[in-house]
């Protein structure tokens, strides 16, 4: 498997996370499971709020087909071998006052990443995905109002990329990124870096 290259020198975990799509269909434990949360538990956010939810199943469980069927026919035909599948929420407004808060799902996205870089780390797969039915989501995993269903993943060991369907086989490498000229910016946003 080819090898990414930084243009600068960054953590080799933060490098190394990838988000394949080929996996086992073994189960994975209750303790990486809830470690992989725990991850997500030490975020930032603002003001400390915290404002992440998640609502899982694992495959063996009869909660899996709750959240298996919201996701759409493509996302079901490579799912079917994840340990476990996993709903990302956020609550929209502040704990302590009630307020709205404006970066809830940034918060939330930092959780996101915080699970992806322990699953890295602990050599399992945890792929985002927006390919499902929210407004389902929302109804059948009894979300209440105030709160924004931002995602879901999946989540398992790693599998044979030959065990996923033909189209999805190509795609199963490893992806560049754009160069932080493109994204970054000196004082205003039409100043891009050299």
């Amino acid at each position: 498997m080819p090898t990414r290259k930084p243009s600068y020198p960054i953590n080799p975990l933060i490098l190394n996370r990838w988000s394949p799509r080929a996996m086992s269909g073994e189960a994975i434990s209750k303790d990486d499971l809830m470690t992989l949360f725990e991850a997500a538990r030490w975020a930032p956010s603002s003001y400390n709020n915290q404002p992440w939810h998640f609502v899982y199943a694992t495959r063996d469980s009869a909660q899996w087909p709750d959240l298996f069927n919201l996701l759409i026919e493509f996302n079901q035909s490579w799912c079917k071998n994840a340990a476990a599948l996993v709903a990302i929420i956020s609550k929209n407004d502040f704990a302590y006052n009630n307020k709205p808060s404006r970066t809830h799902s940034f918060d939330t996205g930092s959780a996101w990443e915080n699970l992806c870089l322990q699953a890295t780390h602990m050599n399992l797969i945890a792929h985002g995905m927006e390919g499902f039915d929210y407004d389902k989501a929302k109804q059948n995993l009894s979300i209440p109002d105030g709160y924004t269903v931002e995602a879901m993943c999946a989540i398992g060991k790693p599998g044979k990329k030959e065990d996923l369907p033909v189209d999805l086989q190509k795609r199963e490498e490893l992806s560049d990124r754009k160069p932080i000229t493109e994204f970054v910016y000196l004082g205003k946003f039409v100043k891009k870096l050299k």
